[in-house]
Parts: structure tokens; C-alpha cells; sequence
């Protein structure tokens, strides 16, 4: 695992150490992220520790040609009841996925930092959100990084039944309609994969990662 300096760079990904790890410190600047995402690299790291850098050597992606809403889901945006918007409550999504209890987590990755960083790659268009309202609560939504071709996820949360899968199910309607090449899950979870996400190798993912990065 490299030490970052001031120097904007990243170790080469065959470098990763076992656990997934590839670099520790470093900052939050928008330029060392945007760096980080084009490949193929993620920082997730609670309050208190370092800066840390993960590429695993599985990745959790969602391919959007098999994305297919459960008939549950289908059943409920039939009945209009939410309204989805695109980049309207940025700030307010990644403070409620900030604030969200999770199974198995006492803290959370989203550190002060981490939310001024990723609010600042949305002020000059590298992140989005997407956001699930019930009349006019927010009740939902998610954001990640935009690289163009690629859409890397970075946190969802519900308040209501089914909101997270509601924001997802638009999120992949607007990339597919756009020709992205795929959803960057970044790593297993269970929620993921009932939602159709699928774990491919590191190499696979970064091949792809290049040919999106080629044609931007």
C-alpha cells in the first residue's frame, strides 16, 4: 500500500494489496478523484482514519442490458405515487445518506470531507443525484460520480418503502438512453445483489473503464 504525497498519482492497480487497499492519504481534491474514478479507484475510510484508496480485485457492477425491475417494483411506479427528479436536492441526498442507520455499520464512510468533496465534483458537474419525493418529502434517492460512460454509485438511502429502488430504476433508465457502458457498484453487498448487480474481476472492469475513457 503507497503512501501518497503531494504529487497527483496513484499507484498502478496490479500494485493492490490483498485486501483491496492500493493507497493511503493523499486529499479529497477534486482533480485527485476525478484521477482516482477514471481508474478504476474508490476512497471509502470512516472519521478518524486516513484517507484510503481501494481498487478490489472484484467489482460490483450492474450491466444495464439485464436490468429488470421486479414485478413488486413495476407494480408501484404504475401507481405514480413518486416523483423523480435529477439533480435538484443534491446536498440534502448525500446528508440523508450521510445520516442512514445501516446493518453490520456503527459509523459511516461519508465523513464532513467526504460530503464537501463529492458536493464540489456536482458544482462543476462530475456528480449526481437523484432524488424520490412523496408529495413534497424527499423520501429517497441516490449519487455517485458521472464519468461519462460510466456511472459510478456512491450511497442511496429510503425512507420509504422501495424509494432507493425506485431512484435506481430511473438512474438506469437515463443511462441506458444515454449509452453508458455500466453501473459502478464498487463492492458486494446484499442490497446490490438483489438488485441485479453481479461481481466481475478487476481486469474486466478496468478494460472497460479504458474503452469508456477512449471515447469521452
Amino acid at each position: 500500500m503507497q503512501l501518497l504525497s503531494h504529487l497527483l498519482e496513484f499507484p498502478a492497480p496490479e500494485t493492490t494489496h490483498a485486501s483491496g487497499i492500493i493507497a493511503i492519504g493523499g486529499d479529497l481534491s477534486e482533480k485527485r478523484l476525478l484521477l482516482a474514478y477514471e481508474n478504476g479507484i474508490f476512497p471509502w475510510f470512516e472519521d478518524g482514519e486516513p484517507i484510503t484508496w481501494w481498487c478490489p480485485e472484484w467489482r460490483m457492477v450492474l450491466l444495464l442490458d439485464t436490468y429488470k425491475p421486479s414485478k413488486s417494483l413495476r407494480n408501484i411506479l404504475n401507481r405514480n405515487k413518486f416523483t423523480v427528479t435529477f439533480n435538484t436536492a443534491f446536498k440534502e441526498v448525500i446528508t440523508h445518506c450521510q445520516q442512514a442507520k445501516r446493518e453490520g455499520q456503527q459509523g459511516t464512510w461519508i465523513t464532513d470531507d467526504m460530503m464537501n468533496a463529492y458536493t464540489t465534483l456536482h458544482e462543476s458537474g462530475k456528480s449526481t443525484s437523484v432524488e424520490v419525493w412523496l408529495e413534497d418529502e424527499l423520501v429517497g434517492g441516490l449519487y455517485g460520480v458521472d464519468l461519462g460512460r460510466i456511472f459510478c454509485g456512491e450511497s442511496m438511502f429510503s425512507k420509504v418503502s422501495n424509494a432507493s429502488k425506485i431512484a435506481l430504476h430511473f438512474l438506469v433508465g437515463y443511462l441506458k438512453e444515454h449509452n453508458y457502458l455500466l453501473l459502478d457498484g464498487q463492492v458486494y453487498n446484499e442490497h446490490l445483489d438483489n438488485l441485479g448487480f453481479i461481481e466481475i474481476h478487476r481486469d474486466d472492469f478496468l478494460k472497460i473503464l479504458h474503452v469508456a475513457n477512449s471515447k469521452n
